[in-house]
C-alpha cells in the first residue's frame, strides 16, 4: 500500500500532507556536537560523507562524522578485520569545522576510541543487504566488539540501504532475480526482522525506503549513477535528508540547504521522500509532485522548459 504525498511547484512550494507520528526520531542536545561513526563501505560514503553535515549546520547543529571505509565490505569482513585488528580501513572524518581528513591503514579499534561517539552505524554489503541469513554470526560478534570500546551511552544504528536500479548490471542483483521491488522488499523485511530480534539497535535509518519513495515521483528510476551507487546530487541528498531527520528529530522539508545542481523540484522530492520514509520506514510511499517549471526528460532527471 502506498501513501500519497501531493505537492505543487510553481513560483513557490505548497505541500499538503497529513502529519503522522514520526517513528525514527532522536533529538540532539543544543550546543553539543552530535558524533556519528559508520562502519561501512561505499554505501555509507554515499549516505553521510556529503550533505549531512551541511543539513545539520543549516539548522544550527554541529556534527562530527566518521566513516570507516572499505569498498564492498561485508559484515563478515568487518568482523574479521576487528578480530585480527587489521589496519585495512580508510578513515574519513569530518570535524566540527566541516573539513574532511582521510587516514589510510586504520583499525576499527582505533576509530571506535577516537571520539566519544553518540552513534555507531552498521550495515551489510549491498548484494547481501536483503539476505538476513548473511548477517549472522558476524553481526552479533561485531556488536559485542563495538560495545566493548564505546561509552555505554553510545547508540547503535542499522543503516537500511537501497535496492539497485532496475537496469543495474551488478552481479549481486541476481540474488533478487534482477528485480528491484524484490530486492527492496527483502531489504526492509530483513530490517524488520532485525528490529524484532535484536534489541541492540536504537535507530533504523530507512534510506532504502527514501530512495524507493523518490522513484515513484517524476524523477523515476534515476537515483543511481552506475546502477547501484547513488547519483552524486539527488541520490546522495535524499540519503542525507533521511539521516538528518532520524538523528535530529527535525522535519527536513524547509531546510534551506541543497547542493549545487539540485533544482527546486528535485529538492522537494528528496525532502519528502526522506520524511515519508522516516514516518513509514518499511513501506514505499507515492510522491506525486506537479512541477510547472520543469518537464521530465527522457535522458535525465529533469529538463528546464
Amino acid at each position: 500500500m502506498q501513501r500519497k504525498c501531493l505537492a505543487t511547484i510553481s513560483r513557490g512550494l505548497a505541500f499538503v500532507l497529513p502529519l503522522v507520528f514520526v517513528l525514527c526520531v532522536q533529538v540532539a542536545f543544543a550546543g553539543k556536537p552530535l558524533k556519528l561513526l559508520a562502519i561501512g563501505n561505499s554505501f555509507s560514503e554515499d549516505a553521510i560523507e556529503q550533505n549531512l553535515f551541511e543539513l545539520a549546520a543549516a539548522t544550527g547543529h554541529q556534527m562530527v562524522i566518521g566513516n570507516m571505509y572499505i569498498g564492498g565490505c561485508s559484515l563478515e569482513r568487518h568482523w574479521g578485520n576487528a578480530r585480527k585488528d587489521k589496519p585495512d580501513y580508510n578513515y574519513r572524518k569530518i570535524g566540527i569545522d566541516g573539513k574532511m581528513t582521510r587516514t589510510a591503514n586504520y583499525t576499527l579499534d582505533k576509530a571506535l576510541r577516537d571520539e566519544q561517539w553518540d552513534y555507531v552505524s552498521l550495515q551489510q554489503v549491498s548484494q547481501l543487504s536483503g539476505m538476513y541469513s548473511s548477517f549472522q554470526p558476524h553481526l552479533d560478534s561485531l556488536i559485542a566488539y563495538v560495545r566493548a570500546r564505546v561509552p555505554a551511552t553510545t547508540k547503535l544504528i542499522w543503516h537500511v540501504t537501497w535496492a539497485y536500479a532496475q537496469n543495474s548490471t551488478h552481479g549481486g542483483f541476481a540474488n533478487y532475480d534482477r528485480n528491484q521491488d524484490k530486492m527492496y522488499r527483502a531489504i526492509v523485511e530483513g530490517a524488520q526482522r532485525l528490529k524484532k530480534e535484536n534489541a541492540q539497535f536504537s535507530l533504523f535509518v530507512p534510506v532504502g525506503t527514501a530512495i524507493q519513495n523518490a522513484r515513484t515521483s517524476f524523477v523515476g528510476d534515476h537515483l543511481n549513477r552506475d546502477g547501484f551507487h547513488l547519483d552524486l546530487v539527488l541520490g546522495r541528498y535524499t540519503a542525507a535528508c533521511t539521516w538528518f531527520e532520524c538523528l535530529f528529530g527535525t522535519k527536513v522539508f524547509g531546510n534551506r540547504y541543497a547542493p549545487k545542481g539540485l533544482d527546486k523540484a528535485q529538492k522537494a522530492v528528496a525532502q519528502w521522500a526522506a520524511h515519508l520514509a522516516v514516518e513509514l520506514p518499511f513501506e514505499c510511499s507515492l510522491i506525486d509532485i506537479v512541477d510547472t517549471t520543469t518537464k521530465v526528460s527522457a535522458g535525465g532527471l529533469v529538463e528546464k522548459k
